[in-house]
């Protein structure tokens, strides 16, 4: 990176912190009301605000969602500052920049929770229990789970949020959902010709191996978000 495009780069940083400053302060809310808002450490947002970090695209969602501001504009600096009315889509296309280029947001479902761990009772797809923000997410039928335990740490730990995309091929070395005889388990796949082989990515934790005819379904995770 030249000295140039460093300096530039900077400039749009702090630039991007003052405007998460400003929609804040705006909203008369205190860094740490906005962090638990946000759903991140008050220091995450204090350095967000000094520009010694920058907010990756689900971040930038929730700012402007529970600050009321346009996600463009607090991405750029363009254009208004505040919707003129509620926008009824879910889906942002945001201008080209130099942070993010031809990025497109959706709210994706979390449904429930998916264990890292042994197989354990399964997730109910019934209801939405909130909508996380990710994005490139082409998937109409893409969803999302909160994973809870450590087998596949350090890569995905406990609390972390898995987006699942049932219409992706799933291929050998895919981390995926798989229902195996009614129970649920995230894990790294191998699949034989009678098997599938659950590898977990944590060494502590033992690989399991089942019968095709015992998985109901393999589902790909497309997508990580990361608990704060």
């Amino acid at each position: 990176m030249t000295k140039l495009a460093y300096t530039e780069r900077c400039a749009m940083k702090s630039m991007l912190s003052s405007r998460i400053r400003v929609a804040r302060e705006n909203k008369e809310l205190d860094q740490g009301t906005l962090s638990k808002k946000v759903d991140v450490a008050t220091r995450t947002l204090q350095r967000w605000e000094k520009g010694n970090q920058v907010p990756d695209s689900n971040y930038l969602m929730r700012l402007a969602k529970f600050t009321g501001v346009r996600p463009e504009w607090l991405l750029t600096g363009e254009g208004e500052m505040y919707l003129s009315q509620p926008s009824r889509s879910n889906i942002i296309p945001f201008q080209k920049d130099q942070l993010l280029k031809n990025v497109v947001l959706v709210d994706i479902p979390v449904l429930s929770s998916v264990p890292a761990g042994k197989t354990n009772a399964m997730f109910y797809p019934d209801y939405a229990e909130r909508y996380v923000t990710v994005d490139n997410i082409k998937d109409r039928d893409a969803f999302a789970l909160v994973v809870k335990g450590n087998s596949m740490s350090p890569r995905i730990e406990n609390g972390d949020i898995v987006v699942i995309s049932p219409r992706e091929e799933v291929r050998n070395g895919d981390i995926c959902v798989v229902r195996v005889n009614e129970e649920d388990v995230l894990k790294k796949i191998k699949i034989d010709e009678h098997h599938i082989h659950l590898i977990p990515l944590n060494p502590n934790f033992e690989p399991l191996t089942v019968r095709k005819r015992d998985v109901t379904f393999i589902w790909k995770v497309v997508k990580v978000v990361k608990n704060l």
